[in-house]
């Protein structure tokens, strides 16, 4: 014999037991319970706690950018789908619905329907299964208890060990909260009548509508309304709010966006659904909510649902190109502390906090960003393995305005074809990308160190010299990373140079030249004028930054944004200001929430070296100089530097005006392939760079303009004059020195009539 029917039959007497306390909170709702009643039911219900902490609801966030003036929407993140509404953001027909269905005396018990209660007990007893009976009040209480569960999930970056031990923990608090037994019942009941005396019946309604899951990760009137039916919770007709109503009886089996279902698909006009939808039709017109009429009209139409989700992450960024920057942004929140002290607590908060995150992309420099980009380079292609990326700073604010890549983002598990969830312009921990060389677009740092040390730009230095020892070269420690075999350096396009000025050999991007005047440069000072514009390596460790000879033509591995990030920090008299991708971040309660601010360099450039640095600039994108196709001949003053590495398997340019830098990479991003060996769009490999920089510089100057840059001072730009030879009384000239000679020289060939030059006084 089965005795599964005891236990519903002694809850039916125990609840049966509090009747008469249950009617008297029911007709007078702040009427506290005492322990006066002699029935030990009645002690134990007496004794539970009264009080159950209303906690602030998982609500999604929300990314916008800025689009034509106005903030534009582009991604959403949730752990549950859910936009929480006030009362009048409710439409009276669900609000009808719920009562009608749910718990008709509503209005008139404390917290408890005393008639519900015990006949859902009486049925529980006698049919040996659960029965219905729980007010609106108890079932809002249940979902309480549900969503704090809900927290308690296993995180799924965890160990499997840890996991495990979430997931016991989870499962007993889901199970504590929804089990059928009589102390639960006793317990939701108690929670119920202290809910009633602290809060009024439109709030919990309210409450009650915004908490409810509706299928899936859908929860909450306003979400289910959006998705099921794309309309605003306000705006449900009759029959919308009957079947969303019904759809709370059996969330995961009533759900409507499944139309294979065999059960209860479109197959078979969602017949369960449809069934339950009748049910709460009917209920409203027993209940006075809708006339005859109405209730007929509804009950003639089918279920027919116009299901519109709401994509989850930065996959529906991607409709605004602007995914990457979504991903990137995502990244911020999820490691920066101001969010949170644990990865958990910072993950919730953007999953959870029904944020308005406002960005700094700008949206219309964006599309055009993208456009210059995917005119040229394709996401994929036969010959190799193709990349190309474009991001844009704020010059002094360090706000990113653009950000785009060649190829669309995908981060699901199984990716499309020419698809990537790695973004090309950032860091590897904000993107996984491990950087990139830079080639000669590193060469500023070094005209940096060398107009630090006193040099001039119209220093002569000689070109000859092709095979470096390393012990040519000197470092300060600890940042010593000279040794090994020698250093053999050629040219872009493998021209012969004998000698000639800085100001030239910086137009030209000259690699002997460069490579001379890094023997008379501190490597460690090169590298120090890297960092005092805030650059590093994108992904240290795996590739540290160093200042090994090498390095001073553009060997460490740097992100494009880092670029943008110091040639910004240039144009800024020398002082670089760290990228930031967030505006203001407000909650969900209205209050703006603090957000990572742009911090500058410690120790920035002198401006008079950067003011002299940016003149030589200047004419790299002047006639002659390597990058004057790309200048957009606007009148607008920029600087920039060509970047390309041994066998063209990377190329860059960035740019900077007095409003905006923006770096630019066309590259490998695995293999071997030489770009000048390609052609795109009709363009060679080593140019393509430019056609895509002029269009977008050509949209940054029309959106920002930009003035004239400082003038550099003459210490800087007068050419040295040779120290007159001394003259013996009474006789001969003595000879002059050799070409070599120069002062600040270094030492150069040597030779001609004076034989060889001496090292020159910085």
């Amino acid at each position: 014999m089965r005795w599964g029917w005891a236990p519903a039959l002694v809850g039916f007497v125990a609840l049966s037991g509090l009747a008469g306390v249950l009617a008297a909170a029911a007709v007078t709702p702040a009427v506290a319970l005492t322990g006066s009643a002699a029935d030990s039911t009645i002690s134990v219900f007496d004794g539970l706690p009264e009080y159950i902490k209303v906690e602030p609801l998982a609500q999604a966030s929300t990314m916008y950018a800025l689009s034509n003036g106005q903030q534009v929407p582009i991604a959403s993140f949730y752990s549950q789908n859910r936009v929480e509404v006030g009362w009048d953001g409710i439409s009276q027909n669900l609000k009808d619905a719920a009562i009608a269905t749910e718990d008709p005396r509503f209005y008139e018990h404390g917290g408890v329907d005393v008639t519900g209660t015990i006949r859902g007990a009486m049925l529980t007893a006698l049919h040996k299964s659960v029965q219905g009976g729980s007010s609106i009040t108890q079932q809002y209480v249940k979902n309480i208890l549900v969503q704090r569960c809900e927290n308690k999930q296993p995180d799924p970056t965890a160990t499997e060990a840890v996991q495990k031990k979430q997931l016991t923990v989870y499962e007993a608090c889901y199970d504590d909260a929804t089990k059928v037994d009589p102390s639960r019942k006793l317990k939701e009941m108690r929670y119920a009548i202290g809910l009633e005396k602290e809060y009024s019946k439109n709030d919990i309604l309210q409450s009650y509508l915004n908490i409810a899951l509706f299928g899936g990760r859908v929860y909450g009137v306003q979400s289910a309304a959006e998705y099921y039916f794309g309309v605003a919770a306000k705006d449900v007709n009759v029959q919308q709010a009957a079947t969303l109503i019904a759809i709370l009886n059996n969330p995961d089996n009533l759900r409507i966006d499944r139309p294979d279902d065999k059960e209860n698909g479109a197959a078979n006009g969602y017949k369960e659904t449809l069934d339950r939808r009748n049910y709460v039709l009917d209920r409203m017109l027993a209940n006075g909510k809708i006339t005859k009429e109405e209730h007929d009209a509804a009950r003639a139409t089918k279920v027919e649902p116009k299901i519109t989700p709401t994509q989850n992450g930065c996959m529906t960024a991607q409709q605004y190109n602007a995914a990457f920057f979504c991903d990137y942004v995502e990244h911020v929140i999820k490691q920066d502390t101001i969010f949170g002290k644990t990865d958990d607590d910072r993950t919730n908060y953007l999953t959870r906090g029904g944020l308005k995150i406002y960005t700094t992309l700008n949206l219309d420099l964006q599309n055009q960003a993208q456009q210059a980009v995917s005119a040229y380079i394709p996401p994929t292609s036969p010959r190799l393995d193709l990349g190309s990326s474009n991001v844009s700073v704020e010059v002094g604010t360090g706000r990113v305005v653009t950000m785009v890549q060649n190829r669309p983002y995908d981060n699901t598990a199984a990716p499309a074809p020419g698809t990537t969830a790695v973004n090309y312009n950032t860091d590897y921990d904000y993107g996984a990308s491990e950087g990139f060389q830079t080639g000669s677009a590193y060469k500023v740092f070094d005209l940096l160190e060398w107009l630090q040390e006193g040099h001039s730009l119209y220093q002569t230095v000689s070109g000859t010299q092709h095979v470096f020892p390393q012990t040519q070269f000197h470092a300060s420690d600890p940042c010593n990373d000279i040794g090994g075999a020698p250093w053999n350096v050629s040219n872009d396009e493998g021209e012969s140079v004998t000698s000639t000025t800085v100001m030239n050999a910086t137009a030209q991007s000259i690699n002997t030249i460069f490579a001379k005047m890094a023997t008379q440069l501190d490597l460690c000072g090169i590298k120090q004028r890297a960092k005092d514009l805030l650059v590093h390596g994108a992904d240290e460790a795996q590739n540290p930054f160093m200042s090994n000879p090498s390095s001073v033509l553009g060997t460490n591995y740097i992100a494009p944004l880092t670029m943008a990030t110091a040639y910004a920090g240039l144009a800024n008299n020398g002082v670089a200001c760290s990228p930031i991708a967030i505006d203001k971040i407000v909650d969900a309660d209205g209050a703006e929430h603090a957000v990572p601010k742009s911090t500058c360099s410690p120790t920035p450039i002198d401006p008079q070296v950067a003011a002299a640095a940016i003149y030589a600039l200047q004419g790299v994108l002047r006639g002659g100089g390597t990058a004057s196709a790309a200048n957009p001949g606007d009148g607008i003053p920029i600087f920039g530097k060509t970047g390309t590495t041994d066998n063209s398997l990377e190329n860059w340019l960035v740019t900077s005006t007095t409003k905006v830098a923006q770096a630019t990479w066309v590259g490998n991003v695995q293999g071997q392939v030489a770009l000048r060996s390609q052609t795109f769009q009709g363009i060679g490999g080593g140019n393509v760079k430019f056609s895509i920089v002029k269009r977008i510089q050509t949209a940054l100057n029309a959106a920002y303009g930009g003035g004239a840059f400082p003038s550099p001072s003459g210490k800087f730009t007068t050419a040295p004059v040779a120290p007159k030879p001394p003259t013996a009384p009474g006789g001969p000239t003595a000879p002059a020195p050799g070409a070599g000679g120069n002062p600040g020289n270094g030492g150069g060939n040597g030779g001609g009539n004076g034989g060889p030059g001496k090292p020159g006084k910085p």
